[in-house]
C-alpha cells in the first residue's frame, strides 16, 4: 500500500503552502523562490536558481561595434552632456 500523497489548498490570496514533510526534506525556508510553470499535467514548481553576480572580466567585450572611441571623445561626450543637463536645470 502506497503513502497517502500529500494535498494543500488555494487560499483566497492565491497562497498554497507546501506540506511540510516536503519542506524539510528539501531543506526549503520561508523565502525561497520558485519559477512556476504550465504543463500538460498541471502545475510544475522548479527551485529558482540563483544567478551569479557578472564580473567586468567576465563581459568586457561582449557588446560589439564596429566604432572606437578615445577616452578623451568619451570624456567630452560627457562633459558636453552634462552641460546640456545643467543647461536646462537638470543639476
Amino acid at each position: 500500500m502506497q503513502p497517502p500523497v500529500p494535498t494543500t489548498r488555494l487560499s483566497s490570496k492565491g497562497q498554497i503552502v507546501l506540506p511540510s514533510s516536503i519542506r524539510h526534506a528539501r531543506q526549503w525556508k520561508a523565502g525561497t523562490e520558485f519559477q512556476v510553470q504550465e504543463t500538460a499535467e498541471g502545475i510544475l514548481l522548479k527551485l529558482r536558481q540563483q544567478q551569479e553576480e557578472s564580473r567586468i572580466e567576465d563581459v568586457a567585450g561582449c557588446l560589439k561595434t564596429k566604432r572606437r572611441v578615445s577616452l578623451a571623445q568619451m570624456d567630452a561626450a560627457i562633459a558636453k552632456e552634462v552641460k546640456a543637463r545643467h543647461a536646462r536645470g537638470r543639476y
